[in-house]
């Protein structure tokens, strides 16, 4: 029988996977085996929190659902969704800064008329957002789908709620640039929420002294033709997390000043109900190609 010390356990875990075809799949399960094996060896990992370890993985893909990705709030709490996305990313070269997608990209994002209310059947401050999708020489993208979506002004999303295979989407929305670029709506100011911790991350976080806050946002995701699909937020400035978000994904370029206003119109030239609140942000898209992801309960239509 063949016996293995530390090292050369680890030399031939690398070695059973070199009949790999994939080259890249190839690199990626030695580069893990070398990475894990070495954080064994550096922190003496004993038993016991290997079991937890074991435990605390299979409780996070038991939280996992049709509305619920527990694994990649993990990934974002851990920092690596915003690692993955900084090391994908290195060139932007003037087009706006990219974010996490976050664990909230789920149900339908339906074409929606420019005005909407998405969010009228919700309590909140009103806010109007209205915003310009453009090249990076600042000519207008006609067509571009913008996608968005937020939480409640109690800090839920629609997903998050008993409700909502009933009651259905909500300030979530697709909207369509016009020949300019342009794209509005109105909703409610979100406000900075905690993320879900009744599940196995909130509950490292917890017990780890974190505190589990994200700043208060607007989630978009803008696919034009020719252009790499942007995946961003829209923060509130002001918000007391914008340096400590939980999930480590502001950047000051995607932090707007959005206003309070009293205007009785507003900018689309309908009268506005009591005071309300304007966000304005512009998105520059960097040329390239790409396919924008599927919101995680979409269903594919069958083909006609």
């Amino acid at each position: 029988m063949t016996q293995f010390n530390e090292a050369e356990l680890t030399d031939a875990v690398i070695k059973s996977f070199d009949g790999t075809p994939d080259p890249r799949v190839k690199f990626l399960m030695q580069e893990l085996v070398a990475s894990l094996h070495d954080y064994v060896r550096k922190t003496n990992l004993t038993f016991d929190e290997w079991g937890a370890a074991i435990d605390f993985l299979t409780r996070t893909g038991q939280t996992c659902t049709a509305s619920r990705q527990e694994f990649i709030l993990l990934s974002d709490v851990l920092g690596v969704s915003m690692l993955v996305d900084a090391v994908n990313h290195r060139e932007r070269a003037g087009a706006t800064e990219t974010t996490v997608l976050g664990p909230f990209y789920v149900g339908e994002h339906r074409v929606t008329p420019h005005g909407t209310d998405i969010s009228a059947d919700l309590k909140g401050e009103k806010m109007f957002v209205q915003g310009r999708v453009t090249d990076l020489s600042g000519a207008p993208l006609a067509g571009a789908a913008v996608d968005v979506w937020h939480a409640d002004d109690e800090g839920f999303y629609d997903s998050q709620r008993p409700s909502y295979a009933s009651d259905g989407p909500s300030s979530r929305a697709r909207f369509l640039t016009d020949a300019d670029g342009r794209f509005f709506f109105r909703t409610i100011l979100p406000c900075s929420y905690p993320i879900p911790t009744d599940g196995p991350v909130g509950q490292m976080i917890v017990s780890t002294k974190r505190h589990p806050m994200r700043p208060a946002h607007v989630h978009f995701l803008v696919d034009a033709k020719g252009h790499e699909p942007l995946i961003t937020h829209v923060f509130v400035g002001g918000d007391a997390y914008l340096d400590s978000d939980v999930v480590f994904g502001v950047k000051d370029e995607l932090v707007a000043q959005v206003e309070p206003r009293s205007d009785a119109v507003m900018p689309d030239g309908k009268l506005a109900v009591g005071p309300w609140h304007l966000m304005t942000y512009d998105f520059r898209m960097k040329p390239g190609a790409g396919v924008a992801p599927k919101p995680l309960g979409a269903v594919t239509p069958e083909p006609a």
